[in-house]
């Protein structure tokens, strides 16, 4: 049975950058952003990657359709048992659609969902610093920031009550996250 691990952070808190260092670290991890397969469409400039684009430029949700299908093939494509995949749920539809998706599934295991906390301040700071696309500048931030705030609280509630949900702050060295959280991934697997 594959096992399942999503990172969840506001963004600019580091979840994507330190789940790829422990999917380095460890050979039979397999690690996917859900943001990096969706700008990987839009770069393809495919019809599908158009309409991608016109949601992320705006700082909003792509539509659950595509963010389902994109997260359930790579769980198919993946020869490993392990799976981090960060980014994802960033909505109550998100949530429960991989929810039923998971609760159909004889094959896959959701072992636990990673926040990675930080300060606004610090989430701001650090994605208006990289300047890795258009999408990220002041307004489209604010955006990100407001979109990912207002389903948290229910997303946090939703895997505590299933006693899945781990905080680690993302606050401290990325050395210090990556290690923090990689001992907490292997204490599961």
């Amino acid at each position: 049975m594959k096992k399942l691990f999503l990172i969840i952070g506001a963004p600019g808190s580091g979840k994507t950058t330190d789940a790829e260092l422990i999917a380095k670290q460890n050979d039979a991890i397999t690690h996917y952003s859900t943001g990096d397969m969706l700008r990987a469409e839009v770069a393809s400039g495919s019809e599908l990657g158009l309409e991608i684009e016109s949601y992320i430029s705006k700082g909003l949700i792509v539509p659950i359709e595509i963010a389902i299908k994109t997260i359930t093939d790579a769980i198919k494509r993946t020869s490993n048992d392990i799976i981090i995949i960060d980014g994802y749920p960033r909505s109550f539809e998100q949530r429960d659609a991989l929810d039923d998706y998971l609760q159909n599934s004889n094959d896959i295991e959701l072992v636990s969902v990673i926040e990675v906390e930080v300060s606004e301040e610090t989430a701001r700071d650090r994605v208006l610093g990289r300047s890795r696309g258009a999408d990220d500048n002041t307004e489209v931030f604010n955006n990100r920031m407001k979109v990912y705030l207002e389903p948290l609280d229910g997303i946090k509630t939703f895997y505590s009550e299933k006693n899945i949900l781990k905080t680690i702050s993302g606050e401290g060295t990325i050395e210090e996250i990556v290690l923090e959280m990689g001992e907490f991934i292997n204490s599961r697997i």
